[in-house]
């Protein structure tokens, strides 16, 4: 029996979606990363998956997992390709659709020519939250790597972000000090890493370095929590532009206990079916 699925790409983060509403999915970490592998499967950084919802107050539950089985919290970019997956199929007669991730409740609204804004709910700042071996909460972190002392603001969007000022995101070294920060023992379920360059009030530059996938074109949740850390520190507007290396996402965020708000394309690259 063969299972429907669609390859769609935020900036092109890209990722396989299963559609677990109209069929009947079963997976397991091995199937997952055969979907994956770009050599022998269909190919992504993430799998997706829709399902009907167990609650009354949501629409639909959404599920994220990693190309090396894993599942994981958060996906900004995947959220908005839920969204944009929702309206194409006629999942919902609404334009404004709410999902449960694994861990919060996101509200996704479909605008036009592709654009979708995704509500990201309020960041953490609170150590256990994100998680992050503290004793108290602050702006920014320093953390030993390589008998170098790095700055880092920590924070959770639904998945946890270190996230670290460089002068230039051209010459930094993210693979090894992305796989670094993320094995350090201050962060026990290891970490996204974002690498982000102030460019002026309204722009930062950013790479990301995720976990269980490695540098992808671009980051949702990593341009969020970037975001975050920049506008807490003074450093930007409310209202910015994320150019990451898949193009550009624009964050608005009002500050503490206020929700994130994510708006950026979502495309659809081709439907298939595949042996699983």
């Amino acid at each position: 029996m063969q299972t429907r699925f669609t390859k769609m790409h935020g900036l092109g983060n890209d990722f396989v979606v299963l559609d677990a509403v109209r069929q009947s999915i079963r997976l397991t970490t091995e199937t997952i990363k055969r979907i994956a592998d770009r050599n022998l499967g269909i190919g992504c950084d993430q799998v997706l998956v829709i399902e009907p919802p167990t609650d009354k107050n949501i629409d639909f539950n959404y599920r994220i997992f990693n190309c090396d089985g894993s599942e994981v919290e958060q996906c900004g970019n995947g959220a908005r390709c839920i969204g944009r997956y929702i309206a194409d199929q006629q999942l919902s007669g609404n334009k404004t659709v709410r999902i449960q991730t694994k861990n919060r409740v996101m509200e996704i609204h479909s605008n036009s020519k592709n654009m979708v804004t995704a509500n990201m709910g309020a960041p953490s700042f609170i150590p256990a939250d994100i998680p992050l071996l503290s004793d108290q909460k602050n702006d920014l972190y320093s953390i030993d790597i390589n008998n170098n002392s790095l700055q880092v603001a920590a924070l959770s969007v639904g998945n946890p972000h270190a996230v670290l000022q460089v002068e230039d995101i051209n010459h930094a070294d993210v693979k090894t000090i992305g796989s670094l920060i993320q094995a350090h023992e201050i962060f026990p379920e290891s970490v996204n890493v974002g690498f982000m360059q102030i460019i002026d009030r309204q722009n930062i530059a950013l790479r990301v370095y995720e976990r269980g996938v490695g540098e992808t074109q671009a980051c949702g949740s990593g341009a969020c929590a970037a975001a975050v850390a920049a506008i807490q520190q003074g450093l930007v507007n409310n209202t910015i532009e994320i150019q990451l290396l898949g193009g550009k996402l624009t964050i608005e965020w009002q500050g503490e206990e206020q929700p994130i708000l994510m708006t950026g394309p979502a495309e659809t690259v081709f439907h298939g079916k595949i042996k699983l």
